[in-house]
């Protein structure tokens, strides 16, 4: 292949991808891309393609039937007709008036509604056709009436009257003379089919089971005739002009006309006779076509299911979609996998059907996840229903990836209520005789669930068990199933911030930057994209603002280098660190935006909403803070999202104190500092200490400030130079 194409037009890694797309041997899973950014530079190299063409001469390009084009190939259309701006090539698009697109508006684009031919043109239609054979005027005005300015139905109504017997009737005036014309196009292809003689008739409907375009190759094996018959109804046909035909038998490949005349043949066929040659198609295509069976699964299950072989045309939809997944035309997988759903409802109920549809709910929901993000409701219910069926099965592998999808859902909606449920359902599938992938799936539902439920003690114990399963090699295609990242720097990063929770600050640093180290090694984007923002919240949490933005920006450039979106909203962050460097104004116009946006609906949302809490309380607008931090209390009861449960009760407390609501301040303090040691959370109760004691020095009461905030302080063993700590021990010596 890259003797084939020019490197001055291809690079090492496109012609990688080209490779892929043509199902060739090729090493793009080390090219590190994100699915976007190999699905866009796939599609570059085929524009370069064009591009290397036009350059050499200009280029004529034709895209008919834009209406039955598949999204992948609606996207490249898209992108061609933008190209095109700047080149010498006329691309010339046919589709249906219904079909929608967006490209009226664009300056190089010049729209032309064909409308029905008039009289007079049709007319002059027929006489090119009609040529030396002359027809009367009356079959000219009966054929253009009767076609009612449909081109095509001009052209076949006039070859049907020129292959007609009754020559006298066609040519001449003659009152039999509206009967020789078809009343319809459909009725005059079939005409056509039938005055081309029996074995050109069967041979047109084999071909049009086979597809719209077939090759010799195919049709001699479904046909079972003689060579010189086969060829001569193939012959016949062409000549006819209703196959066009490439290359000489039998290296030729035939094409219809029109998809009319495929599905006029097509529709001349008996059910069981249409059954019967796509059942030989199906078994043909298995025996003498794996190769292309393995580039277009679909063949095979679109034969078998009008074969009526549905339940093995079931696993091939799913095989289908599969296929078209890892290609990442996940529109096209979706189909493909709702197709085989559509007939599995005509199997008979039972195990073996719960099992296909099992299987296919699952694909559908992992691609619906991809598609639309893991707030998809389209996966939420696909997951659900694979659970329903998996409960009552023997599979513990689809039970497990059901549930997994479950919980996926309710992690990306933030409802850690149902996280943690749905957790410990995970938790009890893996107890006994699970492989340790599954077991390690277990701990990282476990492990988020814990951090989010503020519950640091056993998310690190998760975040340990996670880490000693770990396998980086065999766990691999986790990173696709299993949340679109690597789940051992998941545990790495996550473990980075409840070891900050817990009181490790000098620790959290050091897994935060071995999460770093192993993202950059497996060099997989979406994995490096979290690494990168945790690291960033990390960073925030320890008062390093500096270090926290140098994390956002190569995020931010990650982002647009591999067309990725955003796992959490990169305003917090910025808001965030404008705060910690005085911007006040600025940190809370970010972090109101990025609470008004869609990622900041899911689950890091209290996040935000902590960080609007404390911008506010720094920017002297207490009243507000007030607001926002009941609205983050009142979320977290809601969702039981616990995580920043006592930081936002810290902050009420701040701003109640702020509008001279000492006693009520106060209270608020003691709930924060109340839950931060129910869960363990020695960052969270220094905070919540340091501002008590605070207030009640402000109040005079010193040595009572010193006895709370000074045994907390005493408790730390590192991290003295981060900023909570440093506060703390300035508090402390103004108290002295």
């Amino acid at each position: 292949m890259r003797d084939l194409l020019s490197p001055a037009v291809y690079g090492d890694d496109e012609i990688e991808l080209l490779a892929e797309l043509l199902s060739l041997p090729n090493a793009s899973d080390e090219l590190h891309l994100s699915p976007q950014r190999k699905r866009e530079k796939l599609l570059e190299a085929l524009l370069h393609y064009l591009e290397a063409l036009a350059l050499s001469r200009p280029v004529l390009m034709v895209f008919e039937d834009a209406h039955w084009a598949d999204p992948t190939s609606r996207e490249l259309l898209d992108l061609t007709i933008a190209r095109v701006a700047r080149l010498p090539v006329l691309l010339v698009i046919t589709f249906r008036p219904e079909f929608q697109h967006g490209w009226g508006g664009e300056p190089h684009v010049t729209p032309l509604s064909l409308s029905r031919l008039p009289g007079r043109d049709g007319a002059r239609l027929v006489e090119g056709l009609a040529g030396d054979a002359g027809l009367a005027r009356e079959t000219i005005d009966e054929i253009v009436a009767r076609a009612d300015g449909v081109p095509l139905f001009v052209e076949e109504l006039t070859k049907a009257v020129l292959e007609s017997g009754d020559r006298i009737a066609a040519l001449g005036a003659s009152p039999s003379l509206a009967l020789a014309i078809p009343a319809t196009l459909h009725a005059s292809l079939i005409a056509r089919l039938d005055r081309l003689g029996p074995i050109a008739k069967e041979v047109a409907q084999i071909g049009s089971v086979i597809g719209r375009e077939f090759g010799y190759d195919v049709v001699e094996l479904v046909a079972r005739r003689p060579a010189p018959e086969l060829r001569r109804g193939l012959d016949r046909l062409t000549d006819a002009g209703l196959l066009f035909c490439r290359g000489t038998p039998p290296h030729s490949s035939y094409l219809f006309k029109h998809a009319l005349v495929q599905d006029a043949a097509y529709g001349t066929l008996l059910r069981v006779r249409r059954q019967e040659l796509h059942a030989r198609a199906a078994a043909l295509l298995e025996q003498h076509f794996a190769d292309l069976l393995e580039r277009q699964p679909e063949l095979l299950a679109h034969h078998l299911t009008e074969a009526g072989n549905l339940e093995h045309a079931v696993g091939q939809w799913l095989k289908a979609g599969q296929f078209a997944a890892a290609r990442l035309a996940h529109l096209e997988a979706i189909r493909h996998f709702e197709r085989g759903l559509a007939i599995l409802q005509a199997l008979p109920q039972g195990p073996a059907r719960d099992g296909h549809e099992i299987d296919l709910q699952l694909a559908r929901g992992l691609s619906l996840f991809t598609t639309e993000g893991y707030g998809s409701a389209g996966a939420a219910e696909a997951y659900a229903r694979a659970h329903a069926l998996a409960e009552h099965r023997s599979s513990p592998r689809q039970l497990f990836t059901a549930v997994y999808g479950l919980w996926q859902s309710a992690n990306g909606g933030g409802m850690v209520h149902d996280c943690r449920r749905l957790s410990k359902r995970l938790q009890q599938l893996t107890a006994t005789k699970a492989d340790d992938g599954l077991r390690l799936q277990a701990h990282h539902s476990a492990w988020a669930t814990c951090l989010f439920a503020g519950e640091p003690a056993a998310a690190r114990e998760h975040c340990e068990a996670g880490r000693q399963l770990y396998d980086p090699e065999r766990d691999r295609p986790h990173r696709l199933l299993y949340g679109g990242h690597d789940p051992g720097v998941c545990a790495c990063y996550v473990g980075g911030q409840v070891h900050w929770v817990l009181g490790y600050p000098a620790k959290s640093l050091v897994l935060g930057r071995e999460a770093l180290a192993m993202a950059e090694r497996i060099a997989h984007p979406l994995t490096l994209e979290d690494a990168l923002l945790w690291d960033a919240i990390l960073h925030v949490e320890l008062g390093q603002p500096e270090t926290a933005l140098q994390r956002l920006e190569a995020c931010e450039a990650l982002v647009a280098e591999q067309r990725l979106g955003f796992v959490m909203e990169p305003r917090f962050l910025r808001g965030a660190v404008l705060s910690a460097q005085g911007a006040f104004d600025e940190a809370v116009a970010c972090l109101r935006e990025g609470l008004g946006s869609r990622l900041g609906a899911m689950r890091l949302r209290l996040y935000g909403v902590v960080r609007l809490a404390d911008a506010l309380t720094l920017k002297g607008q207490h009243g507000a803070a007030l607001v926002t931090a009941r609205d983050g209390l009142t979320t977290g009861e809601k969702t039981g999202h616990r995580q920043w449960e006592a930081e936002l009760h810290r902050l009420e407390g701040v701003a109640l104190s702020g509008l001279n609501r000492l006693d009520d301040g106060q209270r608020a303090f003691e709930t924060a500092l109340r839950i931060a040691r129910q869960q363990q959370a020695k960052a969270y109760e220094l905070r919540a200490a340091t501002s008590l004691a605070r207030l009640w020095g402000e109040q005079g009461r010193r040595n009572e400030a010193r006895e709370l905030l000074a045994p907390i302080y005493g408790s730390f063993t590192e991290g003295f130079d981060t900023a909570d700590l440093k506060e703390a021990k300035t508090l402390l010596d103004e108290l002295m």
